[in-house]
């Protein structure tokens, strides 16, 4: 089902000055004091406050609440780990129906000057307003905050994860009764722990009688302020179904291979290794990025579509989850300089106009430029107008993966001018062998993100296609005297980069199944024709300079699923007998061994989030997306479709 738009929140004011939804018609936080209101009904009612807060001790400690609001809930929160000193890592998930604004929430979060480093950082990376997941790490990846912006009876159900504790701070159930209905109780008592604790500073019958319905063991406290009670309660006889999800248990040693240092390589590493994790990882050549993540520059943007299906909302949440992983590692080389997806035809540009319309997607994620603003952005002519996703860029993929390897410090131990050629299970470990079968490494987890040579180590093969791509490089003096100077990225069939990416590149050829690494001269004919395509008589103007046999370039192959989605997770066991009703979840699996494949033409936009949900699922920590997302990467889907086309 497609995801509404998202109405965002408007602040108001009610008659003491306390923040006031004029949606609900209720108040954000007690008059008395939001900060002080935090910490005794959801901190202390949870028992996390002080030197026996429940989170001392854990590996990993989830929290769960309904109604972000401003965020003071989390932030304190926040606030009082920092200063617990505590070991683990902190999850906390939170869902939004009406979000507000950046700049609106920097001017509700400034009267409380003892959270400004917190909330400035929140702030910095504070999403647009789009539905779906938001993942945001603070703290070198100790506190991650997962955002779920929309409606909660949709979103709550999608999400696989296990509370310790819970937070119901939504308005007042008068107010927003489907916040507080036994439907959402009942998806809320399924994604918590067993002895999980619930804080609440709402006491009306109906609720109580819900919870405890539900499996919740109830215990009324002195409420804040002008509130006599508020609610607390312990989870002891959980009476809901059990999740539809499977959450991984974490594991007991910490240690995996990890084949190919692309994109996809040293993402998974990096990952695994801000989470402890010690990695072998191996690449036959000299150096990273060397096959296809080896162009000087790739361009960053997601897919949209008109019904926001499952491949665009997965684009989506991994194209920003990369804005903002790119904005704090190091030493990566890219420009958020914006990239401007010019319509085909007409009949395209139309499509893309409405798609903005109907979608009431905001301007700081994508806009539709008509055909005089776009050419007065350019600079140019061009044949029509276009999506404008003005923190879009280019990333230079070479540099990126060095910044992820840099990241992961002694954590990973890299292999270079190393090929691993085969792959042998034992009793608790996988071992990888070289061509003489020697033992190269061992460990519990094999990861393999080689790209089109996975299959060569696999039992059975999985449907991977291998997609040729030449990008064409033109010297920044035959751009001179064509207009003025790019400083976008200009895309439809094709694309150029900016001078300032270092390397103007144009591209790409799109040969699927074509393995030929040789440099042709009729592709670089048409990246040339592409780049006319873009923009209207560039080629024109230096054609009589240029031979396109003499035009330098690059070769790279994509690997792309049939479904050009990404393979990310546990693979198959294909030779375990399955039942005919199977799903992805009783689907059996080869222990220990993962994928991160598929990455196609978009490797920039999927590995950053691909990685992250990976690492999330080998530690049975929250998942970064929506479980139906998971499930549309997940390795084995074209496993359990032969399946069920062999018991139709």
């Amino acid at each position: 089902m497609m995801p509404s738009p998202l109405v965002p929140a408007e602040p108001a004011a009610a008659g003491d000055g306390t923040l006031y939804s004029s949606i609900y018609g209720d108040v954000y936080h007690a008059a008395h004091g939001a900060l002080a209101q935090a910490r005794h009904v959801f901190l202390a009612g949870n028992d996390l406050l002080g030197e026996n807060a429940r989170w001392h001790g854990t590996d990993r400690f989830v929290i769960l609440e309904t109604g972000f609001g401003l965020g003071l809930n989390f932030l304190v929160t926040w606030q009082a780990w920092r200063e617990s000193k505590a070991s683990g890592r902190l999850h906390f998930v939170s869902v939004e129906k009406h979000p507000f604004r950046r700049d609106d929430l920097a001017r509700l979060l400034a009267p409380y000057p003892e959270l400004a480093s917190l909330s400035g950082e929140l702030l910095r990376q504070w999403p647009p307003l789009v539905p779906g997941f938001h993942r945001l790490h603070f703290d070198d990846g100790k506190v991650t905050l997962n955002l779920l912006l929309g409606d909660a009876q949709a979103l709550l159900p999608q999400l696989a994860a296990s509370a310790d504790a819970v937070y119901l701070d939504g308005f007042a159930p008068s107010k927003n009764p489907e916040l507080w209905s036994p439907a959402l109780i009942m998806a809320i008592t399924r994604l918590s722990k067993p002895r999980a604790t619930l804080a609440t500073w709402s006491v009306v019958g109906e609720l109580r009688r819900t919870l405890e319905r539900a499996g919740w063991d109830l215990e009324r406290r002195p409420g804040f302020a002008p509130k006599r009670e508020m609610l607390v309660g312990r989870l002891e006889n959980a009476v809901s179904p059990a999740p539809t999800f499977r959450l991984s248990q974490p594991p007991r040693e910490r240690r995996a291979i990890v084949i190919g240092a692309g994109l996809a390589g040293t993402a998974i590493s990096e990952r695994l290794a801000n989470r402890g994790w010690q990695v072998e990882l191996f690449e036959r050549h000299a150096q990273p990025a060397q096959e296809a993540s080896g162009n000087p520059a790739g361009i960053l943007l997601p897919h949209l579509a008109k019904d926001d299906a499952l491949a665009a909302r997965l684009s989506r949440a991994c194209y920003l989850y990369a804005l903002r992983r790119f904005a704090v590692l190091a030493a990566v080389r890219w420009s958020p300089c914006g990239v401007l997806q010019v319509a085909r035809d007409a009949a395209h540009e139309e499509l893309q106009r409405t798609t903005v319309q109907e979608l009431k997607l905001p301007e700081d994620f994508c806009a539709f430029l008509e055909h005089d603003a776009a050419q007065a952005l350019i600079g140019r002519e061009l044949a029509h107008g276009g999506w404008w996703f003005r923190g879009g860029g280019w990333v230079n993929p070479g540099s990126l993966c060095a910044a992820l390897l840099a990241a992961c410090g002694a954590h990973v131990r890299p292999h270079f001018s190393t090929e691993v050629s085969a792959l042998r299970q034992t009793t608790d470990a996988w071992q990888a062998l070289d061509a003489n079968g020697q033992l190269l490494a061992s460990a519990p987890h094999v990861i393999l993100a080689n790209a089109h040579a996975a299959n060569r180590l696999l039992f059975d093969a999985l449907p991977l296609t291998s997609i040729r791509g030449q990008i064409s490089y033109l010297p920044d003096q035959l751009l001179e005297g064509t207009g003025p100077p790019l400083h976008h990225v200009v895309c439809r069939s094709g694309y150029i980069t900016p001078p300032d990416a270092g390397t103007v590149c144009v591209g790409a050829s799109f040969d699927s199944g074509d393995t030929d690494l040789r440099i042709r001269a009729a592709d670089h004919t048409g990246n040339l024709r592409r780049l006319d395509e873009l923009l209207p008589g560039t080629v024109h103007g230096i054609d009589m300079r240029i031979d396109p046999a003499r035009l330098d370039g690059r070769v790279g192959l994509r690997t792309a699923a049939p479904d050009r989605l990404p393979l990310v997770g546990t693979l198959p066991d294909t030779e375990a007998s399955a039942r005919n009703d199977a799903t992805l979840d009783s689907l059996p699996r080869r222990h220990g061994l993962h994928a991160l494949l598929g990455l196609s033409a978009r490797g920039l936009v999927w590995a950053p989030l691909a990685a992250e949900l990976l690492a999330s699922q080998l530690e049975g920590a929250p998942l970064p997306i929506e479980r139906e997302l998971a499930k549309a990467v997940d390795p084995a889907r074209f496993h359990l479709r032969a399946l069920r086309r062999g018991r139709n």
